[in-house]
């Protein structure tokens, strides 16, 4: 089930009615509700499925109560390392294991030897690379004693599996969801009506923005060899506009959905386009699953604490299996070593810290060193999203090498000024909302009721005049 669709546009109401209303109040009753639903969310995509996001939240809740209860060192860390290595087996099963098994037989022919390998033919499950590390994190919490094991069964299978973040994030955390779920939950008109602004930019950035792009996006990587370098260019610009307005937008109709029943979700992306250098962008993109890697690989890795050789390792590894969470291709493991790359000037002249604020902030405009500090990084950032893109790392190579010859200077073969008007528009809309949760969270609020409702039905407008075909989201294939 799809939030861009008309089945989700049925399903939340009737849930959100029975969760209000029906329960009579009762937080119990209601996490029964929310689990019951986020089983048939996900059931719709394959039924078959549930019966393995089923055991995975066993197993975390089994293990984690094991953690707390045993007796010695080495008894906990044997189920902490259970539960990791079970997780991880499903996680390399399902998306990894074709990826190794090609990668070594190809590695031993290049040394002249032949071997006959088998690959399995089998769909990934959506989701499986978000709610393992759901799970992980809880258990790791409870090995580290930052929490208790929840008692409660249910309560704990809301907070694996509750329906807005189960597919595509945020990736959250027992410390911040889990006492959320656990005590009662009133109703806020205020709260709700801000869920549903959320919803609404949310469904603008998917559907406007992020599917329009595709268009263009797809048909010029797709065919990559018939054009120049200014067109592929734009491409990249295309994909980078994309990626974020899809994944952002899922991530704010996720939000604003949770809102809805009272529950307030981690933020995943703060304006990371805006950002001065690429340790900022970090800092602004995909927050959840960054901060995951920060507080569960980089810090128990040493961290920053060691020397300069250990931090350039340790931010290595978080580019490089940041890359590899993505996709089991070396492409997105090149994209997570380029940004490393990035990253490194800031890091070994200790610049990496630097900007921490928003951008411009209480201003209406940057200044000229910030906007070309801004254009810097976004330029940077659609040179690494080509990686990304590709099919391989040929035709990436391919496309870079294009790009940076003498066809750079020719005129794109394809000009839709109308998609150039929608983004400048969306990133109008971006840069007022900066220095808030999202870019509508107060902007409308200023303006006078009738323009404000007029705005609202104008992005109304929008998306019902874009909308087609129900297009996935990006990150379900992650």
């Amino acid at each position: 089930m799809l939030f861009n669709s008309l089945s989700f546009a049925i399903f939340l109401p009737i849930v959100f009615f029975l969760y209000w209303f029906a329960t009579k109040g009762n937080f119990k009753v209601q996490n029964v509700l929310l689990l019951v639903a986020s089983y048939y969310f996900y059931g719709c995509w394959d039924w078959r499925f549930l019966f393995l996001l089923l055991f995975s939240t066993f197993l975390d809740y089994y293990t984690g109560k094991k953690i707390h209860n045993a007796n010695g060192e080495k008894s906990r860390k044997f189920w902490l390392l259970l539960s990791i290595c079970v997780n991880l087996g499903f996680l390399g099963l399902f998306k990894y294991y074709n990826f190794f098994i090609s990668s070594f037989a190809e590695a031993l022919s290049a040394f002249g030897l032949q071997v006959n390998y088998s690959t399995i033919k089998v769909v990934l499950p959506v989701g499986i690379s978000f709610y393992t590390f759901h799970g992980l994190s809880y258990v790791l919490d409870i090995y580290y004693r930052r929490i208790k094991p929840e008692n409660n069964y249910i309560n704990y299978s809301v907070f694996v599996c509750y329906f807005p973040l189960l597919v595509a994030g945020p990736i959250e955390r027992a410390t911040h969801l889990l006492p959320q779920i656990t005590k009662e939950r009133k109703f806020d008109y205020h709260k709700a009506v801000d869920g549903l602004r959320q919803i609404l930019w949310g469904l603008f950035k998917k559907i406007v923005v992020a599917d329009t792009c595709a268009y263009y996006a797809n048909m010029i990587f797709n065919n990559s060899d018939m054009y120049g370098g200014s067109t592929l260019l734009l491409g990249s610009f295309f994909f980078a506009i994309q990626i974020y307005c899809d994944f952002s937008g899922y991530s704010d109709i996720a939000l604003g959905t949770s809102r809805l029943f009272g529950l307030e979700l981690l933020r995943n992306f703060a304006f990371p386009y805006f950002s001065r250098d690429i340790a900022e962008f970090w800092r602004r993109w995909h927050i959840s699953l960054s901060s995951w890697f920060r507080d569960y690989l980089y810090i128990p890795l040493g961290g920053s604490k060691g020397g300069l050789k250990m931090r350039v390792r340790n931010t290595f590894i978080i580019f490089l299996v940041s890359g590899f969470w993505h996709g089991a291709n070396w492409t997105f493991i090149i994209w997570g070593a380029l940004n490393a790359l990035y990253f490194m000037p800031l890091l070994l002249r200790n610049k990496n810290r630097n900007n921490l604020g928003i951008i411009a902030h209480g201003k209406l405009i940057p200044t000229p060193g910030e906007f070309l500090s801004m254009l810097l990084t976004f330029g940077l950032t659609c040179l690494a999203w080509i990686f990304f893109r590709s099919e391989n790392v040929a035709q990436a190579l391919n496309i870079i090498s294009e790009i940076f010859s003498p066809s750079l200077l020719s005129m794109p073969a394809i000009l839709p000024k109308m998609l150039f008007l929608i983004i400048a528009f969306f990133f109008f809309i971006e840069w007022l909302g900066r220095e808030h949760q999202y870019a509508l969270a107060t902007f409308t609020l200023r303006m006078p009721r009738v323009v404000r409702w007029s705005f609202y039905y104008l992005l109304i407008f929008s998306i019902y005049y874009y909308a087609g075909e129900e297009q996935q989201f990006i990150y379900f294939q992650f």
